[in-house]
């Protein structure tokens, strides 16, 4: 069993878990259900609506309303039994047709943020509602316009209640995405515990620190790692890039994706499962090998006792403090190793690495270069 700094985990429940819906799904399902009642005077209720996939989920309305220019519908977002910030959160789709020829236009409303930073998959100025959610709302919108009989020229505005405070518990405000949240998916599921939605902010915080020209980003395993690494650095909040356990997520996006230098920091027994190899360095997916740190410690010279010790040891912090007070320098060689597999990872890619070891607490126990 290995620790490290600030980790705190959900563990999955022991039974089945439950799917839920994406913000994106949650916003098609509000737009189709106002844009009904702007052209029929009724809400469908439930709306029903076809996913990427071909699913077709029902969505109960929360909140409606009509006048004779505009209509609104609301959605609470159900995420499942994912830990997903944005579970049990409105979204709300209110609609007004436009003048001929305007064409389908995207609004943020409260709670969406405004993209400001290039290296997003949406333009800069634009609301943060991703591709595949605007291109299951345009669908649903030309669909339902051309069963009436009318040109799909609408104004659809997207807003998550509370949407601004919840985007501070995401990153967000790292990507230049300003003023609230992202409509995201790109199923219409969410699929609980998945990794994809974290290593996808993974892989838009290296396009974004690409588009504003950074030459150097950090990949941290938790915050104080990164403050400290940052801080040696002195690089920008944008520079920081959210690595968390998905190293290999964020190294195989280099080798295609190359940013001129990187900087892994990390707590000691994370960066010993790095230093031997493991790219998914969660404590329920990959473990300290007590016995590869016994050998290890041998190069240093530790004696048969101690090396019996590390391997009877239960974690990766007691191996630390046996060796400490051994006078031998582990995090050193742990450093050294991981920064050899991560050159490993990154495959002669354009990129320069150094690797920081940290205690819990953030101080610097070694720094590879």
């Amino acid at each position: 069993m290995d620790s490290d700094e600030n980790e705190i985990r959900l563990e999955k429940p022991a039974t089945a878990l439950r799917r839920g819906w994406t913000t994106g799904a949650c916003a098609t399902a509000a737009t189709k259900a106002a844009l009904t009642a702007l052209l029929t005077g009724e809400f469908p209720d439930p709306v029903v609506i076809i996913l990427p996939k071909g699913e077709q989920p029902g969505f109960a309305l929360a909140r409606e309303s009509l006048d004779e220019k505009t209509a609104m519908a609301a959605i609470i977002k159900d995420a499942g039994d994912d830990p997903d910030v944005t579970h049990g959160a409105m979204v709300i789709a209110r609609i007004q047709r436009l003048a001929q020829g305007q064409g389908i236009v995207f609004k943020a409303g409260d709670g969406v943020g405004t993209v400001t930073r290039a290296g997003l998959p949406v333009p800069v100025g634009e609301p943060a509602i991703n591709p595949v959610p605007r291109r299951m709302m345009t669908e649903t919108v030309t669909a339902l316009c051309q069963h009436h009989g009318i040109s799909p020229d609408i104004e659809i505005e997207v807003s998550i209640e509370n949407g601004a405070e919840l985007a501070l518990q995401t990153w967000n405000p790292r990507l230049g995405i300003l003023g609230g949240l992202s409509v995201l998916g790109t199923t219409g599921i969410v699929h609980p515990f998945s990794c994809a939605a974290w290593i996808h902010s993974i892989h838009r915080g290296i396009d974004v620190a690409r588009a504003e020209g950074f030459p150097h980003v950090l990949g941290a395993t938790g915050s104080s790692s990164e403050k400290t690494a940052q801080n040696f650095h002195g690089l920008s909040d944008l520079a920081c890039l959210d690595m968390g356990d998905f190293a290999g997520g964020l190294l195989k996006y280099l080798r295609a994706h190359p940013v001129p230098r990187l900087t892994i920091a990390g707590g000691f027994a994370k960066m010993t499962k790095l230093a031997q190899g493991a790219m998914d360095l969660h404590s329920g997916r990959s473990q300290v090998d007590m016995a590869w740190l016994a050998e290890k410690a041998g190069e240093l010279g530790a004696d048969p006792e101690l090396t019996d010790q590390i391997l009877a040891a239960n974690t990766a912090l007691e191996a630390l403090e046996l060796t400490g007070a051994a006078g031998l320098d582990l995090p050193e060689i742990i450093g050294k190793a991981a920064r050899n597999a991560v050159l490993d990872v990154l495959r002669g890619a354009p990129v320069s690495v150094d690797v920081m070891v940290t205690d819990r607490a953030g101080t610097l126990l070694a720094h590879a270069v």
